[in-house]
Formats: structure tokens, C-alpha cells, sequence
């Protein structure tokens, strides 16, 4: 796969070690701290090792210089320098043994035979050795700044009394000796070490780069870094899910749509408490372009594609837009279009009727063209004072003017409830009524479309701090199994003509209903009445 163009490094980066170089320096550091600890543990072996053998033979030595015949004779009452036979004896079984210490002492510890003349005269160093209770010891002791591995027995005479100490003693090797037959090995580690390092660290390069594309740990941090401040600097939601319906990524604005933990990452889609409707949203299909779904109060427009590397699916990636301001504009819109339509439709009646008075007028039909005037004006004003009587806030009042003007071109009547009465309304619930009522509206004509006589009945009350609209019509009414659904995005009886679908409607309905604190429900009584209650307080 080609390398990404991720543009030159700065010069502070090209200084730095290759990742072939890093994994080298690492394994020779590793290598080092390996061979380090060797050394010391060969140290400490060699040096148990060393006891270990020399403490036998000191001790044999020594058993058979205290067993000597001259010595147990001589040494009760010999003195320091006088007499040759006990050093001659003593030498003798040191040169024999290897050893690089013999000594002979009496029972009150005075030495009077020593390899090492300056011994002679004083004190043997006795250590932790319990030799004067008349048993053999070996341990190390220190004499004259040496420390020499030493054998004590007991010297007895013919009656088995103890009469002195024989001891034989080897000096422990010193540290440069110990590394002389430790070195020759390490070294030979060491150079194995490196060339299998090496070529490891040569092996372990290519794969990781064959897996990160070639790039190095800079220039990975880089767009690292680079692809974090794009993704939470951007305003659409982005959302990235693994074939296991896990979140992989997910940005600030996914978060604050879905209404997601901010540690939601790695956690399965379960986890966070989707709905059935936006976890197929996410993760199921091909591509999905401009898909509307509502997530809680917010109507989400949504964009999948899978995501391939390699050749192999990867998970899914979708980005999210809120439309939920834009869709209530929209059905806004359709209610100010409308209007306009039927002002439209109003003005090709009117001119009708113009050219019918002057028609009369021409054929001298006087009275006539009087009576079609004031049946025109009575009807058009009874229409207008019959709704401006009972809603008081000018959109509504407009808005059901212009559909019932609407209905009258489909064949289909629309009639005030009795007892219906609106006082003028805020900007922001007026704009809510004006969605809710144009919307039950418009699925009541189309529930009566093409029947005979088809009836629909707007109620609209303002009572408890809450205004109600509850609408009517003479249709076929809506299926128990189908109540809940209805108000589900997407679904809908009627087929869509449009890209973007239909059944957002009566969803967008509820939407505006409990943004607001209300609701939203439908019931059937002759016909389907949809009912929703908006509070005057709690609009946004």
C-alpha cells in the first residue's frame, strides 16, 4: 500500500533515530541490563561455587595436619619460633592441598606455627567457629585484610583432650580474578546478542511500518494529533462503530446529539442505551445517505458508509446534523405556502366572480348582480368571523382560515369545535401551534381525501396553563396495533413521493408536544382523533 503524503518533517524531526534505530537502541539497552545482571549473578555462583569446593579440601587438609602424629605430641608444649618440626608439617600439608594459609595453635589460641611468619605469637581469629567445643568449622574469617576461607579441627592428644587448633585456609579470589572467567563468556553472550538483536530489531522495523504504513512514531503522533483536533473542531457529529457494535470514535458533536457518556468509547452500543431504530441506523447496510431518524427531542439527519481497509469491512462511520430547528421551519414554510396557495386559489375565485358581476352588470341584471355580492361577502365574512371570534392570535387564526379554504377546493369541510377558544399566544408557542395544528390538519384531509362528504373538527382550548388541540375526521380511523407506531419516525400509510420520505409529520408533532412538556396521542371515536397538549410555559 502506498505511503500517505503526510508532508516534509521539521528539521528537529529528521534528527531523530528511525524506528528500526529506536527498537535497536532498546534491545541493546535491554541486552546490556541482561548481561549486567549476569555478570552479577556468575559473580555470586562463582563465589558459592568457590566455597563450596575449597571448604572440602581445607577441611580435609586440616583434618590431616590435626592428625598428625608430631603434632599432636609437640603442640601442647611448643612455643612461637621455637622448633622447626610443627612449620615444617605445616607447610608440607599446605603445599600438598593447594592451600594458601596453615596454621597450628595451642588450646589458649597463641599461633606457633604459620605460612605467614608475622602470624606467629598472636591470637587466632576464630570468627563464628566453635572449634574450642571440639568440633570441626569452616566459614570465612578476615585476617590481615584478606578474606580467607578457613577450615578449623581440633587437635587432641592420646587421652582425646584438645590441645590446640589446626587450620587451613585459602584466600577468596579477588573480583578481577572472578571477572577473568566470567568476561570470555560474557562477551561471547554479548555478540550473539547483538547480532540476533539486530537482525530482530531489522525484522520488527518492517512489520510495524508494513502495519503503519511506512510512517514513523512522529509522524504517527502528528496525525494523531492532526486527526483529533479535526474531529472535535468540526460542528457535524461523526461516529465510527467495529463489526462487533462497539464505539470506536466518537466526536464532541456525536456526544452532545446522542446524548452519550463522555467515556462512551470501547463500550458496546448496549452500553449506552440506543433504541432499536438508531442502533440499525448506525451499524446496518450499505451506504445510507440523508437519513432521518429522531434521537430523543432531536430530529438527527444521518450519513453511513461502511468503512474497508484492506480489502476487509472495518465497522461503519456516520455523520450526524441536527434538524430539528430546520424541520420546524420547514413545516413552517409548508403552512406559510400553504396559505399563499389558497390566497392564490382565493384570488382566481375572486376574479371569477368579478367577471360574473360584470357579466350581470352588462346585462342589466342589477338586482341580481346586488343579491351575488352580498351572498359572496356574507359568506367569505361569516368564515372570518366565525374563526377570529374564537382564536385570538393572528397565525392560528389565519392558518385555519386558509385551510379550510383548502379543504373547500378537496370537497371537505372543516368546523370549529364547540367550545373552542385561543387567546394570542407567545412568538414561540405561536410558532409550535402553527406546526402541530397545520400538521393534524393536513393528515385529517388526507385520511377524508376522496370520500364522500368527509368532515374534519379542530378543538383548540387554553385552559390550566396548557393550550389543547384535538382534531377530528370522518376517515377511517387508525388501528389499535398501529397507535403506538404511528408517531415513529419514517412510518407511514401513505406512499412517499419525496427523497426525504414521509411520516415525520405526526412525529415532529409529538416532538414539538414534548420539547415543550406535553404530548401527543391519537384515539379513535368514529374517525381518528389525534390530541396534543402544549404548555404555555417551557418552549425553548
Amino acid at each position: 500500500m502506498p505511503r500517505p503524503a503526510t508532508g516534509n518533517p521539521p528539521p528537529q524531526n529528521r534528527r531523530r533515530l528511525t524506528l528500526s534505530g529506536q527498537f535497536l537502541a532498546l534491545q541493546l539497552l535491554i541486552v546490556l541490563a541482561v548481561l549486567v545482571g549476569v555478570l552479577f549473578i556468575s559473580l555470586a555462583q562463582s563465589e558459592r561455587t568457590f566455597e563450596r569446593m575449597e571448604s572440602r579440601r581445607a577441611l580435609s587438609a586440616a583434618e590431616t595436619l590435626a592428625a598428625t602424629p608430631i603434632v599432636r605430641s609437640l603442640l601442647p608444649d611448643s612455643s612461637p619460633r621455637l622448633g622447626a618440626a610443627l612449620p615444617a608439617v605445616a607447610e608440607s600439608v599446605r603445599s600438598v592441598s593447594g592451600a594458601s594459609l596453615a596454621q597450628l595453635a595451642r588450646r589458649d589460641g597463641t599461633i606457633v606455627a604459620s605460612s605467614n611468619p608475622g602470624d606467629l605469637g598472636e591470637s587466632l581469629e576464630l570468627g563464628g567457629s566453635n572449634v574450642m567445643d571440639g568440633r570441626a568449622w569452616t566459614g570465612s574469617i578476615t585476617t590481615n585484610s584478606l578474606r580467607v576461607l578457613v577450615a578449623h579441627v581440633p587437635v587432641l592428644d592420646e587421652s582425646g583432650n584438645l590441645v590446640g587448633v589446626a587450620v587451613i585456609g585459602r584466600t577468596y579470589p579477588s573480583l578481577w580474578e572472578r571477572l577473568g572467567g566470567t568476561v570470555p563468556n560474557l562477551l561471547i553472550y554479548l555478540g550473539v546478542s547483538l547480532a540476533v538483536g539486530t537482525v530482530g530489531s531489522l525484522l520488527l522495523s518492517r512489520r510495524v511500518k508494513h502495519q503503519t504504513l511506512g510512517m514513523e512514531p512522529g509522524e504517527i503522533a502528528g496525525l494523531v494529533e492532526h486527526r483529533e483536533a479535526i474531529l472535535h473542531g468540526i460542528k457535524e457529529g461523526v461516529v465510527a462503530i467495529d463489526p462487533r457494535d462497539r464505539i470506536a470514535l466518537v466526536n464532541d458533536a456525536a456526544l452532545e446529539l446522542l446524548d452519550w457518556p463522555a467515556n462512551c468509547e470501547g463500550l458496546q452500543l448496549q452500553d449506552v442505551g440506543v433504541s432499536a431504530a438508531l442502533h440499525e441506523a448506525l451499524t446496518s447496510g450499505p451506504t445510507q445517505m440523508d437519513q432521518l431518524l429522531l434521537v430523543g427531542e432531536r430530529l438527527v439527519v444521518l450519513n453511513r458508509r461502511p468503512m474497508q481497509s484492506r480489502g476487509r469491512a472495518v465497522g461503519w462511520v456516520t455523520t450526524l446534523r441536527d434538524r430539528t430547528e430546520l424541520s420546524t421551519l420547514e413545516s413552517e414554510l409548508g403552512a406559510t405556502r400553504t396559505t399563499t396557495d389558497t390566497l392564490r386559489a382565493q384570488t382566481h375565485e375572486f376574479a371569477n366572480q368579478l367577471h360574473t358581476i360584470s357579466g350581470l352588470l352588462q346585462l342589466g341584471e342589477y338586482d341580481e348582480a346586488l343579491g351575488f355580492v352580498d351572498g359572496v361577502s356574507f359568506s367569505r365574512t361569516q368564515l372570518v368571523d366565525d374563526v377570529g371570534q374564537v382564536i385570538a392570535d393572528p397565525a392560528i387564526a389565519a392558518l385555519v382560515i386558509a385551510k379550510s379554504s383548502l379543504a373547500g377546493e378537496r370537497g371537505v369541510s372543516i368546523h370549529l369545535a364547540p367550545g373552542s377558544a385561543l387567546d394570542k399566544a407567545d412568538e414561540v408557542l405561536s410558532r409550535d401551534l402553527v406546526t402541530v395544528v397545520g400538521n393534524l390538519i393536513d393528515n385529517a384531509l388526507d385520511a377524508v381525501a376522496g370520500l364522500p362528504e368527509g368532515t374534519v373538527e379542530l378543538g383548540i382550548t387554553d385552559r390550566e396553563g396548557a393550550v389543547t388541540v384535538t382534531v377530528r375526521d370522518s376517515g377511517p380511523g387508525v388501528d389499535a396495533s398501529e397507535r403506538d407506531r404511528i408517531f415513529q419516525q419514517g412510518y407511514s400509510s401513505k406512499p412517499s413521493v419525496s427523497s426525504a420520505g414521509r411520516g415525520f409529520g405526526l412525529a415532529l408533532t409529538r416532538l414539538v408536544c414534548e420539547r415543550r412538556g406535553g404530548s401527543a396521542s391519537v384515539d379513535h371515536d368514529g374517525g381518528a382523533v389525534f390530541t396534543a397538549v402544549l404548555p404555555r410555559e417551557g418552549g425553548q
